[in-house]
């Protein structure tokens, strides 16, 4: 990790500009992550055309330790990534890095790195306030909240709760794994899946001290070897999905904002009836007008859709839509909501789809562009 963190320093101040360059108002900048560690690894940038959609070959900007999940702060001039794994290489990250973004020079340079309160952090949420960062951590079973100081670097973690406990699956199943933490609209409430307890987890938020306390009820438990992962609420604020990664199931859950408490009103499968392989979930997303549902699937190589009820919150399948790849990992709507890209990570590639507003239905624009190893990808718009 030692010589990691060394490479790490010695690189933070080399800013690539992108040769590409598109001057128009519909150009938006797209960051992507490298999920490994090593020379031309980290994060690059793209231009993305929200009228043709069009995205160019992403540029190494800055190499960093295997960046994975990150976010781009509202003010749009910090980001924000875990520090995670490539266990290949035989690292484990630890850490939440910071990173300032001058949109036109389009650099990035490095502020600083705090703990992430465990191993391997796999996703990271900025509260309402924009005063603290939440982290969850996959391999450490944990989770924090770390400050975030006036010029958007890290502070102090302020809170750090470590699970206990274990689920049924005798590989995957043996220790916590906490994957993903997500406030509420009300900003008092942070949800956690947890993988590894099949569990998702509920907390009181305190967005005054940055504190972190079990709430009553403290979680709902999902059927076991379930493995939850990634959560995302509706636009109204009353209903919430969970994705779970290991059953590749979603479950919709009436939410009571007031007494942080989860009701559960259907699980679905994001699966067709026919199918018979091997298959993992990773992402999850309300579509912003609130009637459709989006999640993704590694093994039967698609992006489930799906129609929601936008008053009783229930869902159903509509179609899988192949994502022109392997092992789609994540995906973002840009900031016209008329497109979709997915990072497919085990093809080294990402695809652009065209959102039809009216039945949710995907169309890939043009074909697969090349990235190594993409994991996230984030939207910056133009200024």
């Amino acid at each position: 990790m030692k010589n990691y963190l060394k490479i790490f320093v010695l690189m933070i101040f080399i800013n690539i500009r992108p040769s590409s360059q598109i001057a128009s108002a519909q150009d938006n900048l797209v960051f992507f992550g490298t999920h490994s560690v090593g020379p031309q690894k980290g994060i690059s940038v793209a231009h993305f055309n929200s009228e043709t959609g069009i995205l160019t070959k992403p540029e190494l900007l800055i190499e960093a330790p295997a960046p994975a999940y990150f976010i781009i702060h509202p003010n749009g001039r910090n980001l924000y990534v875990c520090n995670s794994n490539d266990f290949a290489k035989g690292y484990t990250g630890q850490t939440i890095s910071s990173y300032k973004i001058d949109p036109k020079d389009i650099t990035l340079t490095f502020q600083n790195q705090q703990l992430s309160g465990g191993a391997d952090p796999s996703y990271v949420c900025i509260d309402a306030t924009e005063r603290f960062l939440l982290t969850a951590n996959y391999k450490g079973g944990s989770v924090a909240v770390i400050a975030i100081k006036p010029d958007g670097s890290l502070g102090e973690i302020t809170a750090n709760i470590k699970h206990s406990g274990r689920s049924v699956d005798t590989v995957r199943q043996t220790q916590p794994y906490a994957h993903s933490i997500k406030l509420d609209p009300s900003n008092r409430f942070a949800l956690v899946a947890d993988l590894g307890l099949d569990k998702l987890l509920v907390y009181r938020f305190d967005s005054k001290t940055g504190s972190l306390e079990e709430n009553d009820p403290p979680f709902v438990k999902v059927s076991p070897g379930s493995g939850p992962r990634h959560i995302s609420f509706h636009p109204n604020g009353k209903f919430v999905y969970l994705i779970n990664e290991m059953a590749s199931t979603v479950i919709t859950y009436a939410w009571d904002s007031k007494t942080g408490k989860l009701t559960e009103l259907q699980t679905s499968s994001t699966l067709p009836a026919d199918f018979k392989g091997k298959n993992a979930c990773a992402e999850i997303e309300v579509y912003p007008n609130g009637k459709f549902l989006y999640g993704s699937n590694r093994g039967h190589e698609s992006l489930a859709l799906f129609k929601i009820n936008k008053r009783t919150g229930i869902i159903s399948l509509i179609e899988n839509i192949p994502t022109q790849g392997h092992s789609p990992r994540n995906f973002e709507f840009d900031p016209t909501k008329n497109w979709l890209i997915v990072t497919n990570h085990d093809s080294d590639n990402a695809m652009v789809f065209k959102i039809d507003k009216k039945s949710g239905h995907l169309t890939p624009n043009g074909t697969p562009l090349p990235i190594v190893y993409p994991f996230c990808i984030r939207f910056l718009p133009a200024e």
